[in-house]
């Protein structure tokens, strides 16, 4: 701990407390040192919202890449997942700041507000099929029936795959996820399989493509790259990218989403008595218990973070939970109150790196609960605690979410 100040406190996010309440933790790690040390993650710690609003925005600090878990392996095990490393670094916010921006340019019209609306039709006709799917049996485990599969599907098809391939499309994702701060060697393996069962898969629809162009996200990848913009090997990496992060976080916004609804009853009773309160209950989702709880930046050079300079090279997680609960900024942070003023909650970032899939992802969230609720008046948890597994390096997600109506 050579190089920070010694009023820097170490904590360790790995202790029954952070695990069982990571919320009531962090607030108090904010309290204490808004700055702090992770000595087994070899990171600081950002817990107010100024600051991390502050370092999302810097320059200084940029996306720290996934491939850091694979560093941490020995020589042979990085060789053997050396492809997986590859493709990683190739993705959207995983590469250099200049390849993030192109590829951020080349997509973001599919992402824009107005194209996002456009899909609302067609999330509503998946929200439907799912539903129908699962109406007679008078339950479902919400994760696997429906959170699931709707931004899979959505993502899917705004790729430009085919509709029978999708269930294939949800596995892959699922295998994918180690990749995402897992060191679990024979994990990383079964995510390197699959990514690349994934690239082949790819490469054939890319071709169909390249003859026959239409209106997706991988014909425009085609055209950019007979520009001489993107190669085929950025493309699909990249598409493989969009299918995981475009299904992954909505699918644990929604199932979230439902277990505040469930644990604030009163609030559940507002939003059926007037859906459109929705868009608004989807911001506090997003800020009660968004889907990315902590994100990794690293310090290009050196940086004042929370009174403290931080030399270059250093990794700093960013707590968006925490400053999505700082009391500076929002009154009674943990009360998950529907009507709250719209605010600017950090779940998506800030900045270059702010999360391209933002608009499609609250869009998506707010037409699944209308439909949910509207058709299922009796819907109510079927479970005595919610299924919760940790995430690394601080927070949770949802294993299953069963439910009756």
């Amino acid at each position: 701990m050579s190089d920070h100040a010694a009023t820097v406190r170490e904590y360790d996010l790995f202790t029954p407390e952070a695990i069982a309440n990571p919320d009531g933790f962090l607030h108090r790690v904010r309290a204490e040192s808004p700055l702090s040390w992770l000595p087994q993650l070899d990171a600081y710690l950002l817990t107010r919202y100024a600051d991390i609003n502050a370092a999302l925005r810097d320059r200084r600090m940029d996306s720290a890449n996934m491939a850091r878990v694979l560093q941490r392996l020995t020589p042979a095990e990085q060789e053997e997942l050396a492809p997986v490393r590859r493709s990683i670094e190739m993705w959207m916010g995983h590469t250099v700041p200049a390849d993030h921006v192109r590829f951020q340019q080349l997509l973001k019209r599919y992402f824009t507000p107005a194209m996002v609306d456009r899909l609302r039709p067609r999330v509503r006709e998946f929200t439907n099929e799912l539903l129908d799917a699962v109406a007679p049996k008078g339950r479902m485990d919400v994760v696997s029936d429906l959170a699931y599969p709707l931004p899979a599907n959505v993502i899917a098809e705004l790729l430009g795959m085919p509709v029978t391939d999708r269930e294939q499309l949800q596995a892959w994702s699922r295998d994918i996820l180690p990749v995402f701060g897992s060191d679990d060697v024979a994990q990383l393996r079964q995510a390197q399989r699959s990514m690349l069962e994934m690239h082949d898969y790819l490469r054939v629809i890319a071709a169909e493509r390249r003859r026959t162009p239409g209106e997706d996200v991988l014909s425009a990848f085609m055209a950019a790259e007979a520009a001489g913009l993107v190669t085929e090997d950025e493309a699909v990496a990249n598409c493989v990218l969009l299918l995981f992060a475009g299904h992954e976080t909505t699918a644990n916004l929604i199932a979230n989403g439902l277990v505040l609804l469930f644990e604030n009853p009163d609030q559940l009773a507002r939003l059926r008595a007037d859906p459109d309160l929705t868009p608004l209950a989807v911001e506090e989702m997003l800020r009660c218990d968004g889907p990315a709880g902590v994100i990794g930046r690293v310090t290009t050079e050196p940086v004042e973070l929370a009174g403290h300079t931080v030399p270059a090279g250093r990794h700093v997680y960013l707590a968006l939970m925490a400053a999505n609960r700082d009391p500076e900024v929002f009154a009674d942070p943990d009360v998950f109150d529907i009507s709250r003023a719209r605010s600017r909650v950090l779940s998506f970032g800030m900045g270059t790196y702010y999360c391209l899939g933002a608009a499609l992802a609250r869009m998506e969230t707010d037409e699944c609960l209308r439909i949910l609720l509207r058709r299922f008046p009796g819907l109510r948890p079927a479970y005595r605690t919610p299924d919760w597994m940790p995430t690394v390096p601080i927070g949770h997600r949802l294993a299953s979410l069963p439910v009756t109506f």
